[in-house]
């Protein structure tokens, strides 16, 4: 389902038509978090080896996975845009180039990530009792490589060109596939064979490949896909660099914003007391914060598609206007679901996190961090708003500076100096929530970030058309 191009209804009634396009999304996040969770649920009754290779494989996987979603960036910009300025000749044409780079890109990261699995594994420092079961998860996973970047960039493709159900119908086909391959091969339910972690990982291989093969065949009933898609040299060299100026942006902020993560969890590992209960109320405050955050994403994605269109059809005063209205209703509707849940916070921790030590630290984390959610809100939204703009530049900007200038120096302040514990990590990271917000709201709002859309960015004539 898509819709219209030429659809006016978001003139009458604005709001309406923006929830129409975010609620598939909002479910479909729901699916992604239930894939990771089955995961985690099987692989954690395989054994304690099983699921820690998990999580060490599945933070590994997702580098390999941030040139497809920076790719997908790009596309999203290229093609709403193009849908908005009615020319489906050039919306094929980025969806034949798009999918194109994902099995290039694909096949040449399963090459070095082969290459590449020594040294990888020497700085994850894997340890020689886990290597086996690591080794084999891991090149699995390269496997799926190829698949994983059509499947990402084919779902952008649906959510620039409106068809927001697509990509929703595709993550229940692999959230169905992945969880009964778990269940069935992994851990030998319905009488079938159990094959354990092989199970899990060909689980995941076979869900992601139907899932890319739904996509395509979709696209090539909708007409979006064609022998046409695939446009001669001339074309592609004009409108590659387009995709490439706002993908690279959007791939740095992805390694940017998670290795700040990353050294953050070394700032709570290293307090100078309860360092080993703080770092699991972390954790876990982290999974049930997750869960608040799937709805901020899909409106993330709505404001990326309409920003575009609008955009697209020269009008970008409308096109900001948007950005704002889709952040109230964004903020409306994660705002009641925070408010709803906030007097059982203490009891969904305790799901997570059963020991009471563990469980006063995440708690404590999810009341700072639940309470800066509407500033997540602002930066996520407005975010989507600037890429389907093509302005991932000002994003990876914003985001980067509140992470590495304010987040992580204030936590070694607070956490290390003056509080001495993990809430002085957590008050540092509402901080520089709050701080992304304000600094997002200043950037939408004072700078000229339509200039980086595709028609006002020097492009050759060659490859608008």
């Amino acid at each position: 389902m898509s819709i219209p191009l030429e659809d006016t209804s978001i003139t009458r009634s604005p709001y309406r038509t923006i929830w129409r396009l975010a609620w598939p999304q909002v479910v479909m996040m729901f699916f992604h978090f239930a894939i990771g969770f089955v995961d985690v649920w099987v692989a954690g009754r395989l054994g304690r080896n099983v699921q820690a290779c998990m999580g060490i494989i599945t933070q590994a996987q997702f580098f390999f996975l941030v040139v497809a979603i920076a790719f997908a960036n790009g596309s999203v910009a290229a093609i709403s845009q193009s849908a908005g300025a009615g020319l489906f000749r050039r919306v094929q044409r980025y969806v034949g180039l798009g999918l194109e780079l994902g099995v290039i890109l694909g096949l040449l990261l399963f090459i070095g990530g082969l290459l590449a699995r020594p040294l990888l594994f020497a700085v994850l420092q894997i340890p020689e009792e886990v290597q086996e079961v690591a080794r084999y998860l891991f090149n699995v996973y390269l496997f799926i490589l190829p698949a994983y970047y059509l499947f990402i960039i084919s779902n952008a493709v649906f959510r620039a060109r409106k068809q927001v159900l697509c990509p929703l119908y595709s993550i229940v086909l692999v959230t169905a596939v992945n969880t009964l391959g778990d269940l069935g091969f992994g851990l030998g339910y319905f009488g079938l064979p159990a094959f354990g972690y092989k199970g899990l990982a060909w689980a995941t291989f076979f869900s992601v490949f139907m899932g890319a093969v739904f996509n395509l065949l979709v696209l090539q009933r909708s007409g979006a896909l064609a022998l046409k898609s695939f446009a001669p040299w001339r074309w592609v060299r004009c409108a590659l660099p387009y995709l490439f100026k706002v993908a690279w942006p959007a791939g740095l902020m992805q390694i940017v914003w998670h290795s700040a993560y990353l050294l953050l969890f070394s700032i709570t590992a290293s307090l100078p007391a309860g360092k080993v209960i703080a770092l699991a109320g972390m954790s876990a405050g982290l999974r049930v914060e997750s869960l608040f955050y799937l709805p901020a994403f899909a409106f993330n994605f709505t404001a990326a598609i309409l920003v575009g269109h609008y955009l697209g059809a020269k009008n970008p005063k409308e096109a900001k206007r948007l950005g704002y209205r889709i952040l109230v209703l964004g903020m409306g509707v994660v705002s009641v679901v925070t408010l709803a849940a906030w007097p059982w916070l203490d009891e969904i921790a305790a799901f997570v996190a059963p020991d009471p030590a563990v469980h006063a630290i995440a708690v404590n984390y999810l009341y700072y961090n639940l309470a800066a959610l509407p500033c997540v809100v602002v930066t996520m939204v407005l975010g989507g708003a600037l890429t389907g703009a093509g302005a991932t530049l000002y994003q990876m900007a914003v985001v980067g500076t509140a992470a590495w200038v304010v987040r992580l120096p204030l936590a070694w302040i607070l956490g290390h100096v003056v509080y001495k514990n993990a809430e002085g990590i957590w008050i540092a990271m509402f901080c520089s929530m709050l701080v992304q917000a304000l600094a997002m709201l200043a950037v939408y709002q004072f700078s000229n970030w339509q200039r980086f859309a595709l028609r006002g960015n020097g492009v050759k004539k060659a490859a608008v058309r």
